[in-house]
């Protein structure tokens, strides 16, 4: 019995996932969605919709992870506070020194879809190659924003505001022709946020709220 309900909260987890990793994400594939379509000159919808499916299975994997690390954190955050406001302080440090590392700078830089990319993808032959196109562009994604979506453990699974303040960022670093500059100012906002959580739990509800554990 106990195993039937962790593999159906599993499947429920990972779906609720994939809904949200879809709103927030979806808006950033513009600039190579745009650019591809240009490309290909006229694409047809079933192709599009290959290359979204791709690009989502990427993220829909760490779902996986995402289950496992949820439910440590909320246990964590029940059984220690303290503990719970480390784990938030280690997030935000975590998330913000990454936005000035050289690889968030290579992988954003991907996600901005290149002409050196897009004639890659060219090159690509087969009935997959749309989703083949989706899921490499997605890794790209996943290397250029973990650590951001790893913000949504501190500010709450659930948290639609946040959800749309990071995809509203997301989507900037992607689309704005000073969008390494945004990344780094970003990086500055979450380190920022790393001390201020110190003196101010409530800037990390998803972990230290231990009556909502989680957010969710």
């Amino acid at each position: 019995m106990m195993s039937n309900m962790m593999e159906t909260s599993l499947v429920v987890f990972v779906g609720l996932w994939a809904a949200m990793v879809a709103a927030m994400m979806l808006p950033s594939i513009v600039p190579l969605a745009s650019r591809y379509a240009r490309l290909f000159d006229s694409p047809r919808w079933p192709s599009w919709l290959s290359l979204g499916v791709g690009y989502l299975s990427v993220w829909s994997i760490t779902g996986l992870a995402a289950f496992w690390l949820a439910g440590w954190l909320g246990g964590v955050a029940m059984a220690n506070p303290l503990a719970a406001k480390v784990a938030a302080v280690a997030i935000y440090t975590s998330a913000g020194l990454y936005q000035f590392t050289p690889l968030k700078t290579i992988c954003l830089g991907q996600c901005r879809a290149p002409m050196s990319l897009l004639l890659q993808y060219a090159s690509w032959r087969g009935v997959s190659r749309h989703f083949r196109v989706g899921a490499h562009h997605g890794l790209y994604c996943l290397g250029c924003c973990w650590l951001l979506m790893m913000l949504m453990f501190a500010l709450g699974l659930m948290n639609f505001g946040a959800m749309l303040i990071l995809a509203i960022v997301i989507t900037v670093e992607k689309v704005w022709a000073r969008g390494e500059m945004f990344s780094y100012a970003v990086g500055a906002a979450c380190l920022a946020l790393a001390v201020a959580v110190i003196w101010f739990p409530q800037l990390a509800p998803g972990l230290l709220n231990s009556a909502a554990p989680m957010g969710m």
